[in-house]
This record gives C-alpha cells, sequence and structure tokens, in this order.
C-alpha cells in the first residue's frame, strides 16, 4: 500500500520537473517518472494513470511554448490532436486486453533505431525537406497508429512522433519538436481518460507532479526554441538510447 509522505512526494515532484525539461525538447519524460512511481511503491497500473495526469501538464506548456514563439499553430493540429486523444483512450481501455508483452519486446529495437537516425542521418537540421505524405495522410494513417500505442504503454511517443514527422512531413527539428507537444497532450488526455476508467489515479499527487512538469517544460520548450537541433537531436539520441536501455535492463 503507497503511503504518502512529504519525503516521496518532493522526490516525485523533482522527477516530474526533470522529465517536463528533457520531455519538452525529446521526449522520454515517462523514462523518469514512471520508475521513480514505481519505486516509491505504487502499483503499475495506478502509476501509469498517475503519469498521464501530471505529463499533460508538461505536453500542454510546451505546446503553447512553442505556439507562442511562431514554430506551430495549434488551431490547425486540433483535428489530429482529437485523432491521437480518441486513439489513446481507445489504447487505455483496451490495454489489459492487448499482448503488450510482445510490444515491450520490439521496442528497445525501435527506440535504438531512433536513436541511430538521428544520430547518422546527414542533413538534420532546422531546416524543413521534401514533403513525403500529405498532411490529411499523415493524420490518419500515422498518428492514430502512435497515440493508440500511447494508450496502451507509451514509453518514446514523443520520439516516434518526431521521426514521423522529421521523416514523412519533412519537418526541420525544431518544427517536428514543436508539433509534437500538442499530439502528445492529446494522448495523454486519451490515455488518462481510458485509465481512469479501469484504475484509480493519484489525482492529487499528479496535479502536484504536472505543476512541477509545467516548470520543467516551460524552461525546456524556451531553451529549445533558441537553440534548436543543436539541443534537441544529442537530447532525443541520449532520451531513446537511455530508454532503450532501460527497457532492456527490466528484460534480464
Amino acid at each position: 500500500m503507497f503511503e504518502v509522505t512529504l519525503d516521496l512526494v518532493m522526490i516525485l515532484i523533482a522527477a516530474a520537473f526533470v522529465a517536463g525539461f528533457v520531455d519538452s525538447i525529446a521526449g522520454g519524460g515517462g523514462l523518469i517518472t514512471i520508475p521513480v512511481l514505481l519505486l516509491c511503491g505504487i502499483s503499475p497500473i495506478t502509476a501509469l494513470a498517475t503519469n498521464k495526469v501530471q505529463g499533460l501538464f508538461g505536453a500542454g506548456m510546451a505546446a503553447l511554448t512553442y505556439a507562442r514563439a511562431g514554430h506551430v499553430d495549434l488551431r490547425k493540429q486540433f483535428r489530429t490532436a482529437l485523432l491521437s486523444g480518441a486513439s489513446a483512450l481507445v489504447g487505455a481501455v483496451l490495454a489489459s486486453r492487448m499482448p503488450t508483452d510482445v510490444i515491450r519486446l520490439g521496442l528497445p529495437f525501435l527506440l535504438i533505431a531512433v536513436a541511430l537516425f538521428f544520430a547518422f542521418k546527414p542533413g538534420l537540421d532546422d531546416v524543413d525537406k521534401k514533403q513525403r505524405i500529405s498532411p490529411v495522410v499523415f493524420a490518419a494513417a500515422f498518428v492514430p497508429f502512435i497515440g493508440f500505442y500511447d494508450g496502451i504503454l507509451g514509453p518514446g511517443t514523443g520520439a516516434f512522433f518526431m521521426i514521423g514527422f522529421v521523416s514523412l512531413a519533412g519537418y526541420g527539428i525544431l518544427r517536428a519538436t514543436a508539433h509534437t507537444k500538442l499530439l502528445n497532450f492529446a494522448s495523454n488526455v486519451g490515455g488518462l481518460i481510458g485509465f481512469a476508467i479501469v484504475a484509480k489515479p493519484l489525482w492529487m499527487l499528479g496535479l502536484a507532479m504536472g505543476a512541477a512538469q509545467i516548470v520543467g517544460a516551460y524552461l525546456g520548450s524556451t531553451l529549445a526554441t533558441r537553440i534548436g537541433a543543436r539541443l534537441i537531436k544529442p537530447v532525443l539520441v541520449l532520451a531513446s538510447t537511455a530508454l532503450a536501455l532501460r527497457l532492456l535492463w527490466d528484460w534480464f
């Protein structure tokens, strides 16, 4: 049984701040918060649900910060965000019935592939490249898949959205990062609604962590806006690699 103490709350708030900072730049905030929630004695399903509570605040703040800097038009993303949220809701509701162990087996290798892509592919900078598919096809075919995954598991969602925006939509690194945040916010909201149906998030703890997420996300997204790909690429590579290693460690 999880017992709330001041020490544990302070640890979780600190973890949420760091997670908000990292997630606003490259995704992967769950790499930090979920293990800490579990180490504090919270059950896995409650930890996932509580993580959605606090995570949506960081993603929302990052989305607003990038929008204010002119890197994304949130109004134009509204319908795509609804699609991401609805897909995450379905994924969260079905999480207990899906073969999540099979997904976990392949996830570390996908994350390593993402890290290698951003580390070694030439020409990845803040300049937009050739668009490979139309925005409608991207929204209809790619976004629901990643949103659904975020509802089921979640780790690496930001990185997977990023690689889609870069490789398919042709966005530069900074613009791609900016466009992932509203979709990630929506998938967090959808996932939270789904988990709230089958679990009980720790609402007060999640809100306290959410406040720290807001501060961390604001600082991270502001820094990323100023520095761009020179900051985002290495953080993305490190976050994806660290998450892959963490998942492999859990295996063995």
